[in-house]
């Protein structure tokens, strides 16, 4: 399918896939909308629950590894709360080198982890690797449906390409498993809003509160695992 960088509404880019009329991040802002759905309302949400963040460690899985836009943004924050992130990227689809050259998030967020988000990309797959003093990476190239976790995640970050281009990433069957890969109480932040999205996390056990979304959308979804 044919790409292309595009520039976003805060100056960050993204890519666009033009048969879909799809991008990897919101056209109102990919940065503004990373900080205001995954980093708010995920990292910051479950730092806010730890009491002694200096010790504390958390498991992140990403459902979407794409740009890895979030995982960066989540590693400045790790070092600067000096909080201790295993993060899981799952993609099915890699993101090629010459697209990732081309976008500009270092730039635009801090030039000082610009190390960091190199060897991010650089780093190989199916292997965890030491990012940062505080972040810890593994990348995972499969499908979602072949995730096999169990209470193993603090958090997650669902950021999946919209039910309207990909609605089997957004049933039943993927948010059980979502369920079952996360520890009890952990949290599942998503930039979707849509009633089946959120008939599904509650069918599955998830208790899912509506926020204010980020630039552009009116709500986002996050989902607490029920305690058993």
């Amino acid at each position: 399918m044919k790409r292309r960088i595009i520039t976003t509404s805060d100056g960050s880019k993204t890519i666009k896939i033009e048969d879909w009329n799809e991008q990897y991040h919101s056209i109102h802002g990919a940065i503004n909308e990373a900080n205001h759905v995954f980093i708010k309302h995920g990292l910051l949400f479950c730092c806010s629950k730890i009491e002694a963040i200096q010790s504390a460690s958390m498991n992140i899985l990403e459902i979407g590894f794409g740009t890895g836009l979030n995982a960066f943004l989540t590693l400045i924050e790790a070092e600067k709360k000096r909080i201790n992130i295993n993060y899981v990227g799952v993609e099915a689809y890699p993101v090629s080198r010459q697209e990732i050259e081309q976008l500009n998030y270092v730039e635009l967020t801090s030039e000082s982890h610009r190390s960091s988000f190199k060897k991010m990309h650089d780093s190989s797959w199916e292997v965890s690797h030491q990012i940062s003093n505080n972040f810890r990476l593994e990348k995972q190239k499969k499908f979602f449906k072949d995730i096999k976790d169990e209470s193993t995640y603090d958090l997650i970050y669902f950021d999946a390409f919209g039910a309207r281009v990909q609605p089997e990433l957004w049933t039943e069957e993927i948010f059980q498993l979502m369920y079952r890969s996360l520890k009890p109480k952990g949290v599942l932040v998503t930039y979707a809003a849509k009633g089946s999205v959120r008939r599904a996390m509650q069918t599955v056990g998830f208790e899912v509160e509506r926020l204010p979304g980020p630039p552009g959308k009116r709500e986002m979804l996050r989902a607490l695992k029920r305690r058993k």
